[in-house]
């Protein structure tokens, strides 16, 4: 009876085990299955090549642990390929939900949309900050939704902005800036001519005339707001960025395929009863 009963544990305990394994493995299958079949409504409805670049905190591993996810240079070598295969002649809409990353990988994929033959729609959902600010410069047109920001793309060397070192020299006379700080004010001004280059080359080769390109590479890439602050659909607007909020409900559809990390939700609310024209108008 021992032996029948420690049998009957230690195969329960497997049986456990395995369900452990599989059930993240095949939820996540059928989470790309459902993103897939909206990528294809997409692509349909708009006759579009749909590329994706969604930067979520997803549960992947078999107890469940999860990572901030950023742009890589393995996200660029991804992207390259996609565009690489999209036929010239096809226009690209890129879904984009990041918090930024590496800016070679960024600069990249920026320089890759915007040498597409064919229209390129950048789509943000919600945020695009740093990198994915100037991934989205290199589109024809920006879809927002009303309340979705995009951010500032002045360099950071590590955890300090380039202007911040720069604006050191104001502060003190060559002699009190000690060595190292002297190496990081040069390294961050190259970065910031870089960067304002980069950004007035994009939105030339997008039709912007020069000065107007020179204007708003001025306004995001040389530190004048944190690294973090939100820009929004109407200072995009004024700056003569060409931004819509006509954003393809399919879009918030596959944002919902990206889920958070499992646990207790920190925003919980009943959802409303879909209205339908028909019943409003009785």
């Amino acid at each position: 009876m021992e032996n029948t009963g420690f049998f009957f544990i230690s195969q329960l305990f497997w049986l456990i085990f395995l369900f452990m394994i599989i059930m993240p493995i095949l939820q996540a299958q059928m989470l790309q299955w459902s993103r897939e079949r909206i990528l294809k409504a997409i692509e349909d409805k708009y006759g579009s090549k749909v590329i994706t670049l969604i930067h979520r905190q997803e549960t992947r591993s078999l107890f469940g642990f999860f990572m901030m996810r950023m742009i890589t240079i393995e996200d660029s070598e991804a992207v390259l390929r996609a565009i690489r295969m999209t036929p010239k002649d096809k226009p690209i809409d890129f879904i984009i939900h990041t918090p930024g990353g590496i800016a070679l990988a960024a600069t990249q994929i920026a320089k890759a949309l915007a040498d597409h033959p064919a229209k390129v729609r950048v789509i943000v959902p919600h945020f695009a900050m740093s990198g994915g600010t100037l991934i989205a410069l290199a589109a024809d047109e920006i879809l927002m939704d009303n309340h979705a920001v995009l951010g500032p793309v002045d360099p950071q060397l590590g955890a300090e902005p380039a202007a911040s070192l720069v604006a050191i020299e104001k502060l003190k006379d060559p002699k009190d800036i000690d060595d190292q700080t002297l190496v990081k004010i040069d390294m961050s001004k190259k970065a910031l001519k870089q960067m304002y280059d980069t950004v007035v080359n994009l939105l030339v080769k997008k039709g912007h005339p020069l000065e107007k390109a020179q204007i708003i590479a001025e306004e995001l890439s040389q530190g004048k707001y944190t690294h973090d602050f939100p820009i929004t659909v109407e200072h995009l607007k004024q700056l003569g960025l060409n931004v819509s909020t006509d954003m393809p409900e399919e879009v918030y559809a596959l944002m919902d395929l990206y889920p958070q990390p499992t646990g207790i939700p920190a925003v919980q609310y009943l959802p409303e009863p879909v209205r339908r024209p028909e019943a409003v108008k009785k």
